[in-house]
């Protein structure tokens, strides 16, 4: 099936990172990689003097250890942290380690996602390999 699968997890509580795990698990061939991705959001200009340091480091060894968590149990699994819009770095991630699936976990569309878009709208058009959108 696939043999470099990405997954970019998001630790909201809509989003079913869970399942995303299982059907990458579901769909590697023996010896592949699934890497977990998460990306955090790069804070705006203004608000970067407000949030002390300290905040931004533990937030980041927090993702890390969560990451963690989700990866110990899988054979065959690398973890991977990024800074920037959501969208964007999934579709970079993707093509730096020639990715040939991404399984991204999705949230049920509003009306926002109309206008706005959504990270999994971002995902299936940009990155370069097979999209599977998990709801």
């Amino acid at each position: 099936m696939y043999n470099n699968i990405l997954v970019p997890i998001s630790f909201d509580a809509d989003r079913d990172s869970a399942g995303a795990i299982s059907v990458a698990q579901q769909m590697l061939n023996d010896g592949g990689t699934i890497r977990l991705l998460h990306v955090t959001e790069v804070l705006p200009a203004y608000a970067v003097h407000q949030v002390p340091q300290e905040y931004i480091a533990e937030a980041q060894v927090n993702v890390s250890n969560r990451l963690e968590e989700l990866s110990s149990p899988i054979a065959g699994c690398v973890t991977e942290i990024a800074n920037g819009h959501a969208g964007r770095a999934i579709a970079d991630v993707a093509a730096k380690h020639d990715s040939d699936l991404v399984i991204v976990a999705s949230h049920r569309p509003g009306m926002q996602n109309l206008l706005l878009g959504s990270t999994a709208t971002h995902a299936v058009r940009h990155v370069h390999c097979a999209v599977h959108v998990l709801r």
